[in-house]
């Protein structure tokens, strides 16, 4: 099949092809015995390692079938593991700190304040991987926003199930149901909503007029923080979150596929 061949014409590594299915059967494996180990011995030791597979089986998988998908991202796996690394690293910090200033400063800007700036935040590993570095086949936009959203929603679910053990006491249930919701939904927030504004930001060196390809980036970038802040405004909203789920998937889908095809490096 097309979707298992390296763009040298390679086919990809079982590894590679199969990747995605096997982190997310041993992630959730290894999450429940973790979590049934913790609750028999009582042993709060365990606790950091919980968190990481229950933050990371989810959004791992997702990054992983996204690159054997995607033909242009072949080569590249190194680099966008770095930016998974690095995006979440930065852009969590960055978030903390301009979100903290600008609702101190701006209390009634809200949810809109809020996605605005992560939205953005997470952005700064591809923009600066699109400044720098020499090759920009087409379709790698799309899976380094992927790489640097999963980074984020790892990190911000680590916290908040850090913060569900902390405000109910130790209450394990509480963080579990907390992992649980946040591991399903990533796919359809961050992931999806950084995928498509960095694969409207790598269509810049691709389009014949530059204003054009402008225009989809900052629409691509508002539609994000749309999306963002309608979840994160409309509180426990089970319709509102159920059509901005589908449409963040739906929009992340047609991206991929749209991008199976190789594109020509382009050198700076």
């Amino acid at each position: 099949m097309t979707t298992s061949l390296r763009p040298d014409g390679r086919r990809l590594p079982w590894y590679g092809r199969f990747g995605a299915p096997i982190t997310l059967v041993v992630g959730v494996a290894a999450y429940l015995l973790i979590l049934d180990v913790m609750m028999e011995t009582q042993n709060l030791n365990l606790f950091p390692t919980l968190l990481l597979v229950g933050a990371v089986t989810v959004p791992a998988a997702v990054l992983l079938l996204a690159f054997a998908v995607d033909l242009p991202a072949r080569g590249h796996g190194a680099l966008i593991a770095a930016t998974a690394v690095a995006g979440g690293v930065v852009g969590t910090t960055s978030a903390g700190l301009l979100e903290y200033r600008a609702l101190t400063a701006m209390p009634w800007l809200g949810m809109v304040a809020v996605g605005f700036i992560e939205e953005a935040v997470k952005l700064i590993l591809p923009v600066l991987i699109l400044i720098f570095y020499r090759k920009h086949p087409r379709g790698l936009g799309v899976v380094l926003g992927i790489a640097s959203g999963a980074g984020f929603a790892v990190l911000e679910t680590m916290g908040y199930g850090f913060t569900a053990l902390v405000t109910t006491r130790g209450d394990v249930a509480a963080v579990d149901s907390t992992l649980l919701l946040r591991a399903l939904l990533s796919p359809a927030g961050h992931v999806a909503w950084t995928g498509m504004t960095a694969w409207a930001l790598w269509r810049l060196r691709d389009v014949p007029r530059p204003r054009h390809g402008v225009r989809t980036a900052i629409g691509a970038y508002l539609l994000a923080v749309a999306l963002h802040a309608a979840w994160d405004g409309t509180g426990s909203s089970l319709p509102v979150h159920i059509a901005v789920a589908v449409l963040s998937v739906a929009v992340l889908v047609v991206l991929l596929v749209a991008s199976r095809a190789p594109g020509r490096p382009a050198s700076r």
